[in-house]
């Protein structure tokens, strides 16, 4: 006879092992995930494009042909951005 008996154990349900649920926490993390961004998409629409927007572009198009008109305000800037604040024209 041998000095080791055999012990019989009830086999544990699925749901008592670790390993199993990070598994399963690896899908039910991604659908969570799509709920939301679904949500996300239908609870903040986009919003219209104007309806007017190819007259604006046209606008911005006569507005970049004058360069000297449209760029003065950011080259006066741009020039007299380091220039120290005592020596900036008024």
């Amino acid at each position: 006879m041998s000095s080791n008996p055999v012990v019989n154990r009830e086999p544990q349900p699925w749901w008592r092992f670790g390993h199993v649920w990070l598994v399963i926490a690896g899908p039910v993390i991604v659908v969570i995930a799509g709920f939301v961004t679904l949500w996300l998409a239908i609870s903040r629409p986009d919003p219209v494009v104007a309806e007017d927007y190819y007259r604006k572009g046209l606008e911005i198009n006569q507005t970049l042909a004058q360069p000297e008109k449209s760029l003065a305000p950011a080259l006066k800037a741009r020039n007299h951005a380091a220039t120290p604040a005592g020596d900036q024209p008024r």
